[in-house]
């Protein structure tokens, strides 16, 4: 999907999430010092970087400083520093978003995934062809060689959900919160009906259950 530059001196950690991030389709480039990352950035083609604050060698602020002379491409700031200059410094810098350790993996590839579609590099197709089936996402149409298909707008939502966050696992409540909002009345278990939905009438084999969590949208290689 995009090209992440992941910028952490811990190896651990930074082993994690670009596993992660790889998982849910994205080419992942690993840098571990402040130098090694402006190296790497400057050879072009990164889509958005996750930038730890507490470099070696050079600090995540300053690696941040010298991205923005040259690019307004999304920057994610990593840290343990939890203190409100640290945050307000980072933001002075022009950085995109904040999340500080210890973090949720979902919770982090969510907000890649948003950056990516506000950036553009995220964005999918209106049109998409499932097997025979074709959906058209702006037109909340699905169609296939028999005709029109009786599909709900709110159906359509939530597949075009699923796709824009391809490979990462949604639970009920997220999909709750982002399609009908964090105060609505609907019980979780209201997505399972979707789903179903969904799968029989447009024969879908690609969103896959995810026992105990949630949903995803997979397609086999």
């Amino acid at each position: 999907m995009a090209t992440l530059l992941i910028v952490e001196d811990d190896k651990q950690t930074n082993e994690a999430i670009c596993e992660y991030l790889k998982s849910a389709g994205h080419k992942i480039v690993p840098a571990f010092d402040g130098v090694e990352a402006l190296k790497i950035f400057e050879q072009g083609n990164i889509d958005l970087v996750i930038l730890d604050i507490m470099l070696p060698k050079i600090t995540g602020l300053a690696v941040l400083h010298e991205i923005r002379k040259r690019s307004i491409l999304p920057v994610l700031m990593l840290t343990a520093i939890e203190d409100e200059y640290t945050q307000v410094k980072s933001f002075d810098e022009q950085a995109d978003d904040y999340i500080t350790k210890p973090f949720s993996m979902v919770l982090l590839g969510r907000r890649v995934t948003a950056l990516l579609r506000r950036s553009g590099k995220c964005a999918i197709s209106n049109i998409m062809a499932f097997g025979d089936v074709q959906v058209n996402f702006s037109g909340y149409t699905a169609s296939d060689q028999n005709g029109k298909i009786d599909i709900t707008p709110k159906e359509l939502d939530l597949l075009k959900l699923l796709v824009e966050h391809k490979g990462l696992v949604l639970t009920r409540s997220q999909i709750l919160d982002e399609l009908w909002g964090y105060d609505c009345s609907i019980i979780d278990r209201t997505i399972d009906t979707y789903i179903k939905n969904l799968r029989k009438k447009l024969r879908l084999n690609c969103i896959v259950t995810v026992k105990g969590i949630g949903y995803k949208y997979e397609v086999a290689v």
